[in-house]
């Protein structure tokens, strides 16, 4: 546009511009937000599941021997209500340990590709939720980005592009805007991405004051220093199942 033709601008074309910019730095802003948490999650379900196989395996068998020693007094003492509540205790924890133990799936470790990161990023620019302002169109969206999220986490990029391609070539892709409602709807399209952007750093901030997150940390440190930490947190709960073994025989 010539110097005239800018000067010629309304003031509600101009900050129209303005606006347009800041939406579009922010929708570069949630998009890698998006992706930072999705493999942030993923990361810690693939952990933790490596973490129950090595070490929440033993816990389970170390409370149900508990479970067990804890029964065994309370049928040696009928009329000790404290031996009834800890034997009722001790099966409830032996339950849940196993439950999770159970409950687990063997999972590699997360580490997405840049190609697997790249079609995420693509797909959450094309239809991130917060980018209409339609409710109707934003249900839509939202499911989808739901089934990109679990693509994702899968590492099945073949899915993400399949998503991305009904995507493309759906008619709610094709959207006409008129110059009067431009604005409202860019001051409001940004408004939704802020706040979603405070709804992932407060879940980002959740995940990594979580005890699984540290642990993980810690895990990771002591593999860098070349030490197995859930090895050794294994060996510790077999030696503690060695000796209570040993001590009801």
């Amino acid at each position: 546009m010539s110097a005239d033709g800018k000067r010629r601008q309304t003031p509600e074309a101009r900050e129209l511009e303005r606006k347009r910019a800041e939406l579009t730095r922010l929708e570069a802003e949630v998009v890698q937000c998006e992706l930072d948490l999705v493999t942030l999650q993923a990361e810690l379900r693939a952990f933790e599941d490596r973490y129950l196989r090595i070490v929440g395996v033993r816990y389970a068998a170390l409370d149900e021997i508990k479970a067990q020693i804890a029964e065994t007094q309370a049928r040696l003492n009928p009329g000790d209500p404290t031996a009834q509540r800890g034997a009722t205790q001790a099966r409830a924890e032996a339950q849940e340990s196993s439950q999770a133990v159970g409950e687990a799936a063997p999972q590699q470790k997360f580490t997405p590709s840049e190609s697997l990161k790249k079609c995420f990023r693509e797909v959450a620019k094309r239809l991130h939720p917060d980018l209409t302002t339609d409710e109707k169109e934003r249900s839509r969206r939202q499911r989808l980005m739901a089934e990109a999220n679990r693509a994702y986490a899968d590492g099945d990029e073949a899915r993400l592009q399949a998503i991305l391609r009904e995507w493309e070539e759906s008619p709610e892709s094709v959207t006409d805007q008129g110059p009067g409602a431009d604005l409202v709807r860019v001051i409001r399209q940004i408004a939704q991405i802020e706040e979603r952007l405070r709804t992932i750093e407060a879940e980002m901030v959740q995940l990594r004051s979580s005890d699984l997150f540290q642990l993980k940390t810690k895990v990771e440190e002591a593999e860098a220093r070349s030490e197995d930490l859930l090895a050794e947190m294994a060996e510790e709960i077999d030696q503690q199942v060695a000796g209570l073994t040993l001590k009801g025989t």
